[in-house]
């Protein structure tokens, strides 16, 4: 399977957003990742559709949008209209996830679901025929440039687990302190994707260095 990197730009300089996104394609990105915060399921708040639509028209990458929010289903289709190629809710913020996780693939879109790092995967066996994308956070969510938990290196074996003895198809993503350090670990435990910010964005040689650098370690 292959790895990839998926850089957010919530680590991005803002005032240039589109170069930035250029110079993530340009450095090897294989997607981007939109982290969306409303300030009331996680403290912060951040993006919306528009960043979307802006990052999907500064370059040819797949948009990977996490929606960090309440009543996710309510904004589905505004982030799908605007470029997401792939949409991830969290299991906390769904009593009907099962449905979320239906009307995301019926509009078009690949689906992803996410646990916090105090909520055990297990739900995840029922759900997974529905899953194109689990995610596993490596922080708590709400804000960049966090310390990796080692727990979720358990957590993530534990969804692997639950992959191969149910034979489903999903990919798993770790999102929250990947560095050079981190990625080898979780790569090991069976991640996949790579949701990596600061250690991109904010790499002191510059984006294609920071890509580099966390491809380096997988080879």
């Amino acid at each position: 399977m292959k790895t990839i990197i998926s850089p957010s730009i919530l680590s991005a300089d803002l005032k240039d957003l589109g170069a930035q996104v250029r110079a993530a394609q340009e450095g090897g990105a294989d997607e981007i990742h939109v982290d969306v915060m409303d300030g009331r399921f996680v403290p912060n708040i951040t993006f919306g559709p528009d960043i979307v639509r802006a990052c999907k028209d500064s370059c040819d990458l797949p948009i990977d949008v996490h929606l960090m929010i309440v009543e996710p289903e309510k904004h589905l289709k505004n982030f799908i209209d605007a470029g997401a190629v792939t949409i991830t809710v969290h299991y906390e913020t769904c009593p009907h996830i099962h449905r979320t996780l239906q009307t995301i693939r019926e509009m078009g879109a690949k689906a992803g679901l996410t646990f916090n790092p105090g909520t055990p995967v297990v739900p995840f066996r029922n759900l997974g025929e529905l899953v194109d994308q689990i995610l596993v956070m490596s922080v708590n969510p709400g804000f960049g440039g966090q310390k990796f938990i080692p727990m979720s290196l358990e957590k993530i074996s534990i969804v692997q687990r639950i992959i191969n003895e149910c034979n489903f198809g999903a990919i798993i993503q770790v999102d929250g302190g990947i560095t050079t350090e981190t990625i080898r670990l979780a790569y090991e435990a069976g991640a996949r994707s790579f949701v990596a910010g600061t250690a991109v964005f904010g790499h002191p040689e510059g984006i294609a260095a920071g890509i580099a650098a966390l491809r380096s370690v997988l080879d």
